[in-house]
Order: structure tokens, then C-alpha cells, then sequence
């Protein structure tokens, strides 16, 4: 395993709740090297962070790894099987706030 792949492992696997279910793969093509991370789905919240600050410091951190060995590193992060991506519920539509405007 490499540096930059257990790095992410050492990382994520601190952050969660369920470290065993921690999976990475590493793949490398002409854009550079892919981390993908495969967590349980409780713990993606743990990894994003709250407004995706934890996955931005991680992937920064990981930029700085690749440019102290000459290659670019991106992680992505795979989304669990049968998630569904919460919508901004305290934003409205336009036909909700007309309706809620009492004339």
C-alpha cells in the first residue's frame, strides 16, 4: 500500500464510527492518482463534514502529499448504495412563499 493510501485509511479510519468497514482503492492513469473511499453509510457525515470542510482539508492534505512525490492525488468519495442527497429543506420554492403570503 502507498503513503498517500494509507494516509486517507490512517485518516478516515480515526474520523468514523465503524473503522473496519474503511475500504480504499488506488488506481493510477494520466490525470494522476485516484484514492476512492468506500465508508459505511452512517459515517458519511463524519467524512464530509459540515459544508464538506473535512473532505476538503483531507484532499488538500493530500495534494501537499502528492507534490512532495511529483504526482497529482484526488480522492473520491463514493456515495453508499441507497443514499439519498438531503435538499436544503429551510429553502422554498417560489409557489410555497407565494402560498404562504397572506393577503
Amino acid at each position: 500500500m502507498e503513503r498517500d493510501q494509507e494516509f486517507v485509511e490512517y485518516v478516515i479510519k480515526a474520523l468514523v464510527d465503524n473503522p473496519e468497514a474503511v475500504k480504499t482503492t488506488r488506481t493510477i492513469d494520466e490525470r494522476g492518482v485516484l484514492i476512492t473511499l468506500d465508508v459505511d453509510p452512517k459515517d458519511m457525515g463524519m467524512v464530509i463534514g459540515r459544508e464538506g470542510a473535512t473532505a476538503k482539508a483531507i484532499r488538500t492534505l493530500l495534494r501537499v502529499i502528492g507534490a512532495k512525490n511529483n504526482a497529482r492525488v484526488n480522492l473520491k468519495i463514493n456515495e453508499p448504495a441507497g443514499s439519498e442527497k438531503k435538499e436544503n429543506s429551510s429553502q422554498k420554492s417560489i409557489e410555497e412563499v407565494v402560498n404562504d403570503i397572506k393577503v
